[in-house]
């Protein structure tokens, strides 16, 4: 069974002293210490100055911001939530469906909820998911050479971050053919 947000943010706190050499209370005070004020730019302090990895600093960013309600650090259990509110609950098992699939890739698959989508991330994002209607939910995904045939349409004006798109309308839609092109996506980033 795939992680929630929440289990998955447990599970990099008690890692995060053997992957990173410090526990999350010395990360939040080497954050604190920067001066940065705003998530991204935690973010960008952590990563080149300390050399973590996206998904670590993400965490301590949020972590250290957390008091900053009116902030995205407020928590990625409640962008989600959001996203899959009111008229769109009915698409939140297409959206678990693909975690799920991801979560099985690696550790270093990092999920990271935004306001209206969720990126997938490696060493860069290669893929988001997104509840555009009431009735879908479009994945889409970077590809490299690869053409866009059947369900794998190019993006178009969906969103310029990402090469594909695959349209979603029920959790079986994530089938063995949208596994494999995340799987693939995930090891071309």
């Amino acid at each position: 069974m795939a992680k929630s947000p929440d289990e998955m943010a447990a599970s990099m706190i008690a890692n995060m002293k053997e992957k990173t050499g410090k526990t999350l209370a010395q990360w939040i005070t080497l954050a604190k210490k920067s001066g940065e004020e705003k998530h991204g730019q935690v973010v960008k302090h952590l990563k080149t100055e300390h050399g973590l990895s996206h998904g670590f600093a993400n965490l301590v960013a949020h972590k250290t911001l957390k008091s900053d309600a009116g902030s995205a650090a407020a928590g990625g259990t409640d962008l989600v939530a959001a996203q899959y509110a009111g008229a769109k609950a009915d698409l939140k098992p297409i959206y678990d469906a693909l975690i799920k699939a991801v979560s099985a890739f690696g550790k270093d698959a990092e999920i990271a909820p935004k306001k209206t989508y969720v990126s997938l991330r490696r060493n860069k994002q290669y893929a988001l998911i997104q509840p555009s209607t009431k009735t879908r939910v479009d994945l889409g995904v970077n590809l490299k050479d690869e053409p866009a045939k059947g369900r794998l349409e190019k993006s178009g004006s969906f969103n310029a971050m990402v090469s594909h798109r695959v349209r979603l309308e029920k959790p079986g839609d994530v089938d063995k053919d949208v596994k494999a092109w995340l799987k693939k996506a995930y090891q071309q980033s």
